[in-house]
């Protein structure tokens, strides 16, 4: 006999192969899979009885179970698994077997709107088969670490949302506020069940009270979501509401389908238009990581787990420390010397970061800064760094909401911040007005004020207007601000500032070689005056740090400044986020 058990562990398959055996009085082979190997296997004992107090098997009773399960674990009509193979897509109880190798610790709500469909349950059952009615949540362990999970079947009607699917979801949000445990949605889910929306949709205890229920963890445990495909209306709201969301290409999310859009608005596009990954990661900002297929959206999110703690109440997890990719003593070379300048700041991160720790966030989104997770000697750290080589590295309105949402993020999980500063500032202009850059920049500077973890600044190149103050400069209540050799700190560059003060006086000199001289003359003046040197004689900063040195002097601030703590006004929460 052979029985497939999804999510089963060594041990249990065991006693399932044993006590089958004995009951049955054959050999039974237990498999957690379609394609694998059996995980146990077993011969039946000698003398079994089958009657009576001294059985020693699973009765019938017993048996009629596993076989009621078995037809659960098989997920909706073969006809919708064919499509998600055709898609690429895995079906949702082999996902978990990769998610969770060494099975899940335990399901919730198997039999979840049992009566309704199955044929043996009472009832009069209308054949339409909904098993665990689309949704699957439960806990299991991921890379070493306890978590709740839930997940949608995309073979029970397109993985739609409805009455009991709708409290499992619940249950287990409400479970993680109480264990203080990580959680894992693993979204497939077209939305809600609309002809079955009747208890599930405006109750006190509906779908609404999701969004309830992830505000109420958002901050206290790392929610992080995975998208495997289309992900629309109600269901698309959790992926944003999570800390960090996957999307796998081909999954999509949109407040609406492509056919509602076309009804409502006229518009004619394709849900990858409408909401793929290329959007999201480019345009709207939703995307954290996009994953090329299932494996990699696993690998990302492993990868994302090694910086953040069980709860905000816990340590971020720490490793051996490792030297970086890229020796320190090439910083100095990395950096140029001209203020205007472009370079990628991620090759300094090469040169201070532990060799690949360094972990992107939102890289298409607002790339005028760097959001990123990384390790300075095994410690996790979020890096915030302008980026030169975009724009040079002027700070823009959705750069400014990244940014802003990074630093609270790590704030809310503790862990330390480092800002690297080498920008002209905000942006101006009509274009970035109407985008709201005062509204971002505002949401950027409240986020760094607030933070109350350890931050460390360092200035590489240039610091220009209220660009130190959304990089965490001195009067940000920073542990540390350092600056290399090249550094300036000022209201605004030299250019810019002779422009400013001096366009006039200029414009009256009518020989151009005597212009040229002379505001050349003005321009050193004003250098002199936003020099590093000058700011390190005025202790503006606290160490004008040799560039090779870098590394060494970020590790041993960050250890030493581990315990700080810091107080903030008591008030209720502030008003700008």
């Amino acid at each position: 006999m052979d029985v497939r058990v999804a999510g089963t562990t060594a041990a249990e398959a065991e006693a399932i192969a044993r006590a089958l055996a004995a009951r049955f009085g054959e050999r039974v082979r237990v498999f957690a899979d379609r394609d694998g190997e059996p995980v146990a296997e077993s011969d039946p004992p000698d003398g079994t009885g089958r009657d009576g107090d001294d059985a020693a098997g699973p009765t019938d009773r017993e048996a009629a179970l596993w076989a009621e399960i078995e037809d659960i674990l098989d997920g909706g009509p073969e006809a919708y698994r064919q499509r998600q193979r055709e898609a690429g897509k895995l079906f949702v109880r082999d996902r978990l077997d990769r998610w969770f190798p060494e099975g899940l610790t335990f399901e919730d709500g198997k039999f979840a709107n049992f009566d309704a469909w199955h044929p043996s349950a009472p009832g009069e059952g209308d054949g339409d088969r909904l098993p665990a009615d689309g949704l699957i949540t439960g806990a299991a362990t991921f890379e070493g670490r306890a978590v709740h999970f839930m997940a949608n079947d995309y073979t029970v009607k397109a993985g739609s949302m409805a009455e009991k699917g709708v409290e499992k979801f619940l249950r287990m949000q409400e479970r993680a506020l109480k264990t203080g445990r990580p959680v894992l949605y693993l979204m497939d889910s077209s939305g809600g069940r609309i002809d079955q929306q009747t208890g599930f949709f405006a109750n006190r205890e509906g779908i609404g009270k999701f969004y309830y229920n992830h505000s109420r963890l958002s901050g206290a445990v790392p929610q992080v979501c995975v998208l495997y495909g289309p992900c629309i209306a109600g269901a698309a709201y959790t992926p944003v509401f999570a800390d960090f969301t996957v999307m796998v290409e081909g999954s999509a999310m949109a407040i609406a389908s492509p056919r509602m859009v076309e009804m409502v608005t006229g518009e004619e596009i394709s849900m990858d238009e409408l909401g793929g990954p290329g959007v999201h990661a480019a345009e709207s900002g939703s995307a954290d990581l996009v994953a090329a297929d299932e494996s990699e959206a696993r690998s990302l999110v492993a990868r994302l787990f090694a910086y953040l703690p069980d709860n905000a109440d816990a340590d971020p997890p720490r490793t051996e420390g490792r030297d970086p990719a890229k020796s320190p003593d090439g910083i100095d070379a990395v950096v140029p010397e001209a203020p205007r300048k472009a370079y990628d700041v991620r090759n300094l991160l090469d040169r201070l970061a532990d060799e690949g720790s360094v972990l992107e966030l939102k890289s298409e989104y607002g790339a005028e800064i760097v959001t990123a997770f990384a390790r300075l000697d095994g410690r996790p750290v979020g890096v915030v760094a302008n980026q030169p080589a975009r724009r040079a590295g002027a700070i823009f309105p959705d750069a400014a909401e990244k940014a802003a949402e990074f630093v609270w993020t790590c704030d809310a999980y503790g862990i330390p911040l480092l800002y690297l500063c080498d920008t002209p500032g905000f942006m101006a202009g009509s274009s970035v007005e109407k985008e709201g850059i005062l509204e971002a920049g505002k949401k950027m500077i409240y986020a760094t004020s607030a933070a109350t973890v350890p931050k460390q600044c360092v200035v590489v190149r240039k610091a220009y207007g209220a660009g130190i103050y959304a990089m965490s400069g001195p009067a940000y209540d920073t542990e540390s601000t350092l600056a290399l050799p090249g550094a300036e700190i000022g209201i605004m560059g030299p250019e810019a500032a002779i422009n400013a003060v001096y366009a006039r006086k200029l414009a009256d000199i009518d020989d151009p070689a005597e212009r040229e001289r002379r505001e050349a003359e003005l321009r050193e003046e004003y250098r002199e005056g936003i020099d590093v040197h000058r700011m390190a004689s005025e202790v503006v900063i606290d160490e004008l740090v040799p560039p090779s040195t870098l590394r060494e002097e970020l590790v041993g601030r960050f250890g030493f400044y581990e315990t700080v703590e810091k107080e903030r006004p008591e008030k209720k929460h502030g008003t700008v986020l």
